[in-house]
Parts: C-alpha cells; structure tokens; sequence
C-alpha cells in the first residue's frame, strides 16, 4: 500500500472517538505545561508515564505526541507576554514577541505563534509521513555491526546536543550505560550488579528512572533555589487578529521556518533550539524592515515558532524509524514506547503499522485542534502563568509519587513492622540524583537514553563479534556501518556551525539593542 492508503487508514483510526480524545488531552496538556516556565513537555510526559502503564498504547502515544506539540505551542506565550522561555527552543521568539508585547502588540505576537505553528506543523507532518518509508526502507537492511554504528551515532550525537559540555554529556550518558548494566544478562543468564537485591535482576525501570529525573529532580532543583524572580505578566491589549499587513509579512517566514526547522530537527544532535536560532537570523538579513528588529519584528516571531514546531515533526523521523531520539521529550517518548514492549525502528513499520500510522495521521489532528484552542482560550493560559511555584511543584511531587506507586510501586520489604516499596525508594535515589546532575550543570537526558539504548547497543555488539568469531574488523565492514560513523561525526561538526552561525546573529542583535 502506498503512502498515501497508509496515511488514509491511519487518519480514520486517529478520528475514533478515543483517540480524539487522546489527542485533545495531549493538546491541552501540552498547551498547558508549555505556556508554565520551568515545565516542559519532557516533564509531561515523563509523569504520565507510569499513569499510562495500563491503558491502550495507541492512545498513549498519541497522548505523548499531542503533549510534544502543545509544548512547542505554549510556549510561545510566556515568551510573549513573560518574557521566559517556557522552552529553550522558544527564547528566540522573546527577543521580538516581548517588545511587541511592550507596545500594546501581543495580541497579533501570539497570533501569527499560532498560525505559524499551525503551518509548520502541517507541512513538516505530511513531509515525516512521506520521509519516513523511505528512511525504513534503507534501516532495514542493517545487520548487527550497522545497528552498532546506528547506537554509536546515538551516543556521540546525545553527547553533543545535550548540555553545554560534551564532556558533561558524556558522563551523564556513561551514567546512564552503568544503569543499563545492572539485571540479569539476557545472553548468560548471570546477575550483574545486583548486590543480592532480588528487585534489581529485573533491571531499573525506564520509567521510574524518568519520573525521578524529570520530576523529583527538577522540584528538588526549584525547592532549593533560594531566589525567586518578580515575574510582570504583560497583558493582551486590543485585537488577537492579525492586520492584513501582518499576513503579508508573516507568509514568508512561516514557510521559510518551515523549511530550516523540519531538516535540522531531523539531523541526529540537530534540536529545535537550533533551527529558531538559523531562522531568526534568516529573516534578520531576508527583512525588507531591518530596522525594527530589535523593537518588535513580527518576522522574528514567525519565522523561529515555524521552526521550532516544524523540528518537532522532523525529530520523530529518527525516533520511528530508527528509534535515535534527538531530544529530552523524544527520549522520554522512547521509553513509553519500550513500555508498552515497542522498540522504534524500521521493524516497528513492519510489525506495528497501523499503530504507527495512527500515531502519525493523529498529528495532522492535533494541529487543527491546537490552532482552535490556543488564540480563543489565550485567556486561561494567561491565569496559568499566576500559579504559585510552591502549589505547583508540590502537585507534581505528589502526582510522580502516586503515579510510580500505582505502575510499579507493589511493597517488596519491609522496614521493621512497617511495609516499603524498593521502586519508591529508588525514585528517592535518582530524585537526588537528578537534582545533583542540574545543580552541577550536568544533562539529564543522556541518563535516559544510555539506561535505553544501552543494553541494545551491547546486544549488537556481541552479535556483531559472534557471527564475525571476534574479529573488530567486522564493525566497519559494511560501507552502512562506515557511513553512520561519517555522519556520527558530522552530526557533531554541522550543528556546532549552525548554532555558532545563529547565535552570532542574535547576540549581534542584542548587543545593537544594548547600544
């Protein structure tokens, strides 16, 4: 069946009624945790991890996919109207939605966001639906030694796009291959690094090991700061509807951040961050008003929220196809597919199609449905950014505790006469651990995706040696496995250029403003 069928039945599953719903619940929430300083859709999803445990994977998947896209919705607004990021990806739309803010113009900012999105997503989803059979078509010619290369390419690019250190990634990320260690080795059959504990030989759960770091990690890390910032919310003066001399100025950078957002979402240690940078610095030089950058270009917030919606369809291309998340959100969606017994990959086309399909055909929803709730309702995500700190993290500590107890919370000892649970005093361990990683400076993704991908990788490795009787030779055999080391090293080289090349720009900018 062609693209075009495949696409076809997935859009009819993505409209059943429970999916919709799905898909509304993740829009919303996404929305929500978006439009929240501090709360990104990685949280999210890291705390509905273990609340999804039971229910359909088609729906939670699709869940996890709406929350990706309403974050990359959200937060725009606090970017607006707060002036602080809801996401890295969105600091470059503060630079002008702000000041068009400060000047009685947040209404139009926060419309031509939307929009913005809104086409972006629509394009970069039809282009992830054609992309990606042709991207498994090529993934399913791998053997062991180029799965290996494929979990090489991973962990030098995670290394690279996490964090302000490559070093600090690569520690974060040697972190994570320890975990992955501890269990029963699934070739020998011997414990490792169980230090007699019977709940380990199962290995650390993905799940419990996200909601620590994501959750516990980061409401520790806000707990303990002692400075709290007087946040000013601007609020929306006038008309939320784009001027007809909006549209015409706005058209071309939407398809322009459209077009610089999907494919460096799409490159290993690419990043949406990135891609905003590229496009702002884009439009600054394409900008028949140069002049008003700086002072609230409205090119300057369509352009970068084109792109950054349009990198977060482009970072699912690796993540279904080859199951290489690009980011921390696509890592903790990584893990709830491993959940649900999944692995993302050229195999998951095959054997789990239609589920796949869904997935992908429920973004094109989700779009409609973000462009409908975000400028009507501006007015509700505008009273979230008036939620104390307190209130909030202490619900969220509260929700990753509950959640965790519910999937794999069953009490496994006791502590005199009073019943524990081994998983809740592991979530302890890796909160405090998350919490040390951010107050060093350290990435908490790479922690994930080495837990992840690390067993995989040495699965591979141990075939690849098998079949070729030891011989390392075998690992840059196939001119596969020599090219995913080439583009290993370019995924590090050619984003370095990119975010240097962008960030010039903005800091250039910045510094005119300064003047």
């Amino acid at each position: 069946m062609d693209t075009f069928g495949l696409l076809a039945n997935g859009l009819v599953a993505a409209l059943q009624w429970q999916n919709l719903l799905y898909a509304l619940l993740g829009v919303t929430l996404g929305t929500a945790v978006g439009v929240l300083p501090g709360i990104g859709p990685a949280l999210t999803v890291a705390l509905l991890l273990p609340v999804t445990y039971r229910l359909d994977p088609t729906g939670s998947l699709i869940m996890f996919a709406g929350i990706y896209y309403g974050g990359m919705y959200g937060g725009s607004t606090t970017s607006i109207l707060l002036n602080t990021p809801g996401e890295s990806a969105s600091i470059v739309t503060a630079l002008e939605g702000n000041k068009m803010a400060r000047k009685g113009r947040g209404g139009p900012a926060l419309a031509t966001a939307a929009i913005g999105s809104f086409v972006a997503g629509l394009i970069a989803t039809i282009a992830l639906a054609f992309l990606a059979p042709w991207v498994v078509k090529v993934a399913l010619s791998f053997g062991p030694a180029d799965y290996f290369a494929l979990m090489v390419l991973a962990f030098i690019t995670v290394s690279a796009a996490f964090g302000d250190s490559p070093l600090r990634g690569v520690t974060a990320l040697f972190i994570g291959l320890g975990l992955g260690v501890i269990g029963i080795d699934l070739q020998t059959g011997q414990a490792r690094l169980v230090f007699g504990i019977p709940d380990l030989l199962d290995g650390i759960e993905v799940t419990t090991l996200a909601v620590a770091l994501f959750a516990i990690g980061e409401t520790l890390s806000i707990a303990s700061s002692r400075t709290q910032m007087k946040e000013e919310v601007l609020a929306v003066k006038g008309s939320v509807w784009m001027t007809l001399e909006d549209w015409k100025r706005s058209w071309g950078p939407w398809l322009r951040g459209t077009l610089i957002g999907f494919p460096i979402g799409a490159m290993p240690a690419g990043g949406a961050e990135i891609g905003t940078f590229f496009s702002y610095a884009a439009e600054r030089r394409l900008a028949k008003h140069p002049e008003e950058f700086g002072h609230g270009a409205i090119e300057g917030v369509a352009g970068p929220e084109a792109a950054n919606n349009a990198s977060a369809a482009g970072t699912l291309v690796p993540l279904l196809t080859l199951g290489l998340p690009t980011s921390a959100t696509a890592a903790i969606m990584l893990a709830g597919f491993q959940q649900f017994g999944l692995q993302p990959g050229p195999l998951l086309f095959a054997n789990n199609a239609p589920l796949v399909w869904s997935l992908i055909a429920s973004l094109l929803v989700a779009n409609f449905m973000l462009l409908v709730l975000n400028l009507p309702l501006i007015g509700l995500w505008v009273k979230l950014l008036t939620v104390p700190r307190p209130w909030l993290y202490a619900g969220i500590l509260t929700f990753a505790t509950l959640g965790t107890l519910g999937a794999n919370g069953a009490m496994s000892g006791r502590l005199g006469p009073i019943p524990f649970s081994f998983e809740l005093l592991i979530l302890l361990a890796f909160g405090i651990l998350g919490y040390g990683l951010r107050r060093f400076g350290y990435p908490i993704a790479p922690v994930v995706i080495g837990l992840i991908l690390g067993p995989l990788a040495e699965q591979q490795l141990r075939r690849a040696l098998a079949i070729s009787q030891g011989d390392p030779m075998v690992l840059v055999h196939t001119p596969i496995a020599i090219t995913l080391y080439i583009v290993a090293a370019a995924a590090v080289l050619i984003p370095l250029y990119f975010r240097l090349r962008g960030k010039g720009a903005v800091l250039s900018q910045m510094a005119s403003d300064e003047d």
